[in-house]
Order: C-alpha cells, then structure tokens, then sequence
C-alpha cells in the first residue's frame, strides 16, 4: 500500500468506528524513543522516519507535528503522502491536541492507541479536549485493523552481566529502589522504561536496534520482584540466577493482568515513561503516585566501576575514528565515498575493536546542506557524493560492553571559507566554554546550557537543541533525568553523571557545525563558599584545527584545545599503526 492508501485506509476505519480523529505517537508500550518495528507507526503511515512526532489524523486534513530537527526531513518525505508538516513552535508540546480542539464540534471523539502514548500525554490530550465537549478515547488500536503486514515483536536473546562489568548486583540495585519506594509511601512500582529495566537487572538484549535492551515490564512490590518477558530470551542458567535473588519470570503478556490484580495501596507510575493503557489498569482501589522512576535518577549517577570500564571504551573509539578520518582524507579525492558508505565504514572500523556490540545510533554523517539537519539520515535518494570540497560533519556513537560513546566531530574536505571558519570557531569556542566549566553543587543543565551558548550567543548565532543529553553505561545513548537545554528542568548536575556538550551553527542548504565531547562530572574542591564541581572530558578524538580562526579565541581556549589534541595523541598512540600514529601526531599539532 502506498501512504496515500493507507491513509484512506486509516479514515475508512475512523469512519466506521464513529471517531473524528485518530492520533499516532512516535511510541511503544515502554515510551521509547527508539522503537522496534512493530511500533513504527508513524513511519508506516506517512513515511516519517524521525524519532520524535506526532500523527493526528481527521477526514479531510493529516498533519505531523515535529520540532525543528526535522522540519526538511519531513518536508521531504511527507511529499505526496496526504500528510503535512505542522511545526511545533516547543519541542513536545501537544499542540496537536489544541489544534484538534479549535477544529473539532463539541461531541466529537477522539481516540489514540493507549499503549503508545504515556500517562503525560494522554493528560494533556484530555486536558485539551474535554473541556470544549470533546471525548477522549484512550484504548483504540486502529493500526490492528489496517497494518496487514505488521512487524512481530522482536525475539532477540537477551542476557545477564555480571558484577563486575556493572559495580553492583542486582539485589543491591533493587534493594536502593525499594529504600526509594518507603520514601515516597509507595507499596508497588511498575517500571516500563527498557532502560531502566535494564539497569536494575543488569540485564541487555538487542530487541531495539542501536539500543542494548530487551522488551519487558518490571513489577517490584514490598515482598516480592516480577520480572514479565519472553522467557524464551533467556537461557535457564541466567533464569535461575535471577530466581535465586527473589525475582518470579512471568510472561510479557501477563503484565497487563498482573497490574490489573493488584493489592497494593499505592503504587508509583513514572508519568512519561508508563502508557496511558497501564495506567488505566491499575484497579480503583490503589492510589497511583505520579513521579519519576527512582532508577532514572540512581542510573544516572555512574559508579567507579562504570566510570573506568567507560573510559577504556573511549580509547576503543578514539582510535575507530582516527582510522575512519585518516581513511576519508585519503579516499575523497578518489570520488568515490558517499553518506552511506562513510558510515557502513566507520561502523566497520568500530566493529574490528574489542568487546563493540552496535552503533549506538544511526550514523548522521552530513556532507554540505546536508550538515545543517540535525538528525539527518542518508538515504539512497539523498546520498550524496563527497569531493574535496566542503565541509562533512560526522555524528556517531558506538556500543561497547564497556561502555556507551557519542561523537561528533567536522572537518573540512578543502577549500574551507572565512564563514565556515568563523563559525567553526564561534562553535568550538562554545564547546570549550562548557567543558570548561566550574559550577557550585546544585547547577542545573540550563545554567550548563547558557554558559556553553554565551560565545555563539556573542556573535548574534544560535541553535535550535539542547547542549546536552544523558548518556547511559552500555544503554541508551540519550539518558534521563538531566539534561542541558534552555529548559527550566529542576533536575542537579550530580557527580558521576556523563553527559554530552554539543554545541552548534546550521546554515540551511549550506552546511552544518557540531562538536561534541561527553564529559563526566565531579566534585572540585569544598571550600567555605560550598562545594564546587567541574567536568572531565572522556571522549578521545582529536579536534580539526585547519577551520579553526585563533582571532576568535582567547589564550584559554587555545591552552584548552593544544592540550587536549596533545592528551588524544597521548592516549591512542599506543593503539595505532605507525603510520595512522604519524598522521595523528600532524592532526593535533600545537595551534
């Protein structure tokens, strides 16, 4: 069926069901931000292959609404499909919902799949329509009906770390959770989040691609631990090894029932990470507790364990992406290197390295105009050919059993302009800034954020992003709770968090500038004033110096970027052949 058929196919069925409107998040059951096949809703219907949208659907208008990392993706591939790009004006907002409010008479329905939209979203769906007569149906899976073809849920083994790759067991873990529950008077805690799951069980799989998790739920109660999952995904030694801690196996599909049974008084739901049908299943008797799962927060904080095995993954990467640079220098003049091709390459550089399980998501590498979409993704229609000429920015990560790695790095193929310097500089004078950063105790990502942007900010240039995200040890590559962005999030800076600092310039149809470093933040010093903390940067890959306007820099930056060139030497010279060793040692040069 093309999108234009399926489309009809979806109002056919809103028609016979009596709804108005039907409304696709970009979710799963877990409200997930990358999803197995099966929950790519969105993508089925309209072609959108973004990781963040919304599909709301009537009989005489579609629309997707998107923030501004894809408007031009959308643009493109919502071409001839029926659907139109509405742009969000803030990133998540439900102004969908508003929109269906304004449209929509009194006594119209409109339904959404339960189990793809979070307790947050469902909220703020009802909030905006059943104050202007509107109804809200929250259990409609439309997609059963018309998605002939349907993807399965993914089967993928999944498997047990030990201790020692973690620097906690699993009952110790669950136990600091519990300590977490008696605070909030919680009896009963759901977690839905795979990563969270995942963390607390020191469990991986390969359900979601890029991303080392398995599907499932987790049931914690005062006496007792249900693990829900495909029990065929885990071999009997690895069962037993969980039963012998206190923690039952039941069947994913017996995760909705065991909900729906409880005896519990009070039970914590994380409001945007639990769907709106497992909400709704919680029997009237159990008071519900909206708050933020407390493994997000203790997930965060990486142990010394983890912080060590992270590090020795940042040399692993380091010497992938010195490899894949010196290996584009050399091949573009040969004409033969596309956007595919340099990240099936890099992929493969990453790959010959010890203990890499994945990419840790799809590899942005953006050449030109390309370079100014954020989330960009070749594709066979868009993969453009690199010539010695422009510049090519390369936004990449891997997963290893040690660790989680997030990159991004620009280089010039010849014939750089006194703009693109500029803006190079401007940029990494930025990520300098927040690397450099020494805050008291108690910060927030949005203080992180305003000191990264002050530089770029100086030059009257901004970006539409966040400065940073999260990133999990051998998880997800975007990792809650804190984030730097402009956003008021009331969510510390706490010691042993790793966090990405990635500052940027977008030309459109010109070029893009990113350059991010994960750092890892740690206490300073303790002094009369309080206590002080600053970062420490992880990631090893040397920064590009021939784009770079010393005018621009004060000697601090400069200090700051000799040093840290001739540290990346330092660290991955050992790694190398000779010759890739020589070419490094050209590459971090003293500016």
């Amino acid at each position: 069926m093309a999108h234009k058929e399926r489309l009809a196919a979806i109002r056919a069925e809103m028609n016979a069901r009596g709804i108005a409107a039907y409304i696709i998040p970009s979710s799963d059951p877990h409200i997930s931000e990358y999803l197995p096949e099966r929950f790519k809703g969105i993508a089925w219907a309209s072609g959108f292959t973004g990781s963040a949208g919304t599909l709301a659907i009537t009989q005489d208008f579609a629309g997707l609404w998107t923030d501004s990392r894809y408007f031009v993706q959308a643009n493109e591939q919502l071409a001839g499909t029926g659907f139109e790009l509405m742009k969000l004006k803030v990133q998540g907002a439900a102004e969908y919902a508003f929109w269906l409010a304004d449209v929509l008479p009194a006594g119209s329905t409109v339904a959404f799949d339960g189990n793809l939209a979070s307790i947050a979203v469902a909220q703020g769906v009802q909030d905006a329509l059943e104050p202007v007569g509107v109804q809200v149906d929250g259990h409609v899976d439309l997609l059963a009906s018309v998605w002939k073809d349907r993807p399965t849920l993914p089967f993928a083994p999944a498997y047990l770390l030990d201790e020692k790759a973690t620097g906690e067991s699993t009952a110790a873990k669950i136990a600091r959770v519990k300590a977490k529950l008696i605070e909030k008077r919680a009896t009963a805690h759901l977690i839905s989040s795979l990563d969270d799951l995942a963390w607390i069980l020191n469990i991986r799989g390969r359900d979601v691609k890029c991303n080392p998790v398995v599907l499932g739920f987790l049931l914690i109660e005062a006496a007792s631990t249900t693990l829900f999952i495909d029990r065929a995904k885990l071999n009997d030694n690895d069962q037993e090894r969980l039963r012998a801690i206190g923690v039952a196996i039941r069947d994913y599909s017996e995760a909705f029932a065991a909900v729906a049974s409880l005896r519990a008084d009070r039970i914590l739901l994380d409001p945007k990470r639990t769907c709106f049908a497992m909400y709704d299943a919680v029997p009237s008797t159990t008071a519900i507790v909206e708050a933020i799962n407390p493994s997000t927060g203790l997930k965060a904080v990486k142990n010394e364990v983890e912080i060590a095995h992270t590090r020795r993954a940042m040399i692993k990467d380091g010497v992938a992406m010195t490899r894949f640079f010196k290996w584009v220098e050399e091949h573009v003049p040969q004409g033969n290197l596309t956007e595919i091709y340099l990240a099936e390459k890099l992929q493969e550089f990453r790959a010959a390295g010890k203990d890499f399980v994945d990419i840790s998501f799809d590899t942005i590498a953006g050449y030109l105009e390309h370079g100014a979409l954020p989330h960009y993704k070749a594709t066979e229609q868009s993969n453009a050919t690199l010539a010695p000429r422009g510049l090519l920015l390369v936004d990449s990560g891997g997963q290893y059993k040690d660790g989680t790695t997030d990159i991004t790095r620009v280089i010039s193929l010849g014939h750089a302009t006194n703009e693109e310097k500029i803006d190079y500089t401007i940029v990494l004078k930025g990520m300098i800034e927040g690397s450099m950063a020494v805050f008291p105790k108690g910060t927030r990502g949005y203080q992180i954020d305003a000191i990264t942007r002050r530089p770029i900010w100086g030059k009257l240039r901004n970006y539409g992003h966040g400065t940073g995200h999260g990133v999990g040890f051998f998880l997800n590559v975007h990792e809650g709770p804190h984030t730097f962005n402009p956003s008021n999030i009331d969510i510390a800076v706490e010691e042993g968090m790793i966090t990405s600092i990635e500052p940027g310039l977008y030309r459109e149809g010109a070029y893009g500038i990113r350059i991010e470093n994960l750092v890892l933040s740690k206490v300073l010093e303790s002094n009369q004033f309080g206590e002080f903390m600053d970062f420490e940067t992880l990631t090893i890959c040397y920064i590009a110096t021939d784009l770079v306007d010393k005018s621009l820099l004060d000697q601090q930056h400069i200090d700051w970027l000799n040093q840290y060139n001739a540290w990346v030497f330092e660290k991955l010279a050992p790694g190398l052949q000779e010759e890739e060793a020589a070419w490094l040692k050209e590459k971090t040069k003293a500016i």
